[in-house]
């Protein structure tokens, strides 16, 4: 598998490129709009197919590049299935791998940072890797007081179904603001402030419902226009519409369906 960690300084946001050196196809986990070219020609680098894009939930700190990305590659849309979107190709639901050439990624429902967040699991045999999302991350986890969050619903996504796989699990998370890139199951379990091991749900709720965050500042055009897979909403402010100009060579397909390539 072909694997890289992909930055989006304004929004802090990784998007992950996965591939598979035996077919060339590729999926990108929550690509952002700003960074569609820069994707784009990292893929065209490694000889890599844009075959997907996928996301792990419906964002509301910046637009994903998941429309643009599709007009500019023909690169089929991807989102966990109970969104409902009618602009996306695909749905994917827990149980059901999704296959992208020989890299098979297995949905994870972990709501509580949005109704409907999903992480993605690979397991080669050799390692694993979580692709958390906003769900969790690096000594934090996703705000749960906008957009159905539930700060009892991601108590009970983190510690039941993400703290129960193996201590060694590699964890790639949606966000992270101090420099950092990777985490594990252990180390969360031992020093995420928030959840480590002895954190009671209650404990969890008080911590969650107390810090007070400040107001998304693009949550406003972001969830609309994400709702969307990505279109750009009038409301996004001049200052941030630059990414926003796309060229549409096919026009939404509005059909949804399963599983990815299978091979």
């Amino acid at each position: 598998m072909i694997f890289k960690q992909l930055f989006e300084p304004d929004s802090c946001t990784y998007t992950y490129l996965l591939g598979c050196e035996e077919t060339g196809k590729s999926v990108l986990i929550d690509p952002v709009i700003d960074t569609v070219e820069r994707d784009l020609g990292v893929l065209r680098d490694l000889g890599l197919k844009p075959a997907y894009t996928l996301e792990t939930h419906i964002h509301a700190d910046h637009l994903t590049g998941a429309k643009k990305m599709r007009a500019l590659s023909g690169s089929k849309i991807v989102v966990p299935e109970m969104d409902g979107l009618s602009c996306a190709d695909l749905g994917v639901k827990e149980g059901e791998v999704f296959q992208v050439g020989n890299v098979k990624l297995h949905p994870l429902y972990t709501p509580g940072h949005t109704s409907t967040h999903h992480a993605y699991l690979i397991d080669d045999g050799t390692h694993k890797m979580l692709f958390s999302g906003d769900a969790l991350l690096i000594e934090a986890c996703g705000r749960t007081d906008f957009q159905s969050g539930d700060p009892h619903a991601l108590y009970k996504s983190i510690m039941e179904k993400l703290f129960t796989l193996p201590d060694e699990t590699l964890v790639y998370p949606g966000h992270d603001y101090e420099g950092r890139q990777i985490t594990t199951i252990r180390q969360e379990k031992q020093r995420n402030p928030r959840l480590k091991e002895g954190t009671t749900e209650e404990e969890f709720v008080n911590i969650m419902n107390s810090l007070d965050l400040p107001y998304p500042r693009k949550i406003d055009f972001a969830v609309p226009g994400n709702t969307a897979c990505g279109e750009c909403p009038d409301n996004v402010p001049e200052e941030y519409r630059g990414p926003c100009d796309i060229i549409e060579v096919a026009p939404d397909i509005g059909t949804m369906g399963k599983q990815g390539d299978q091979g």
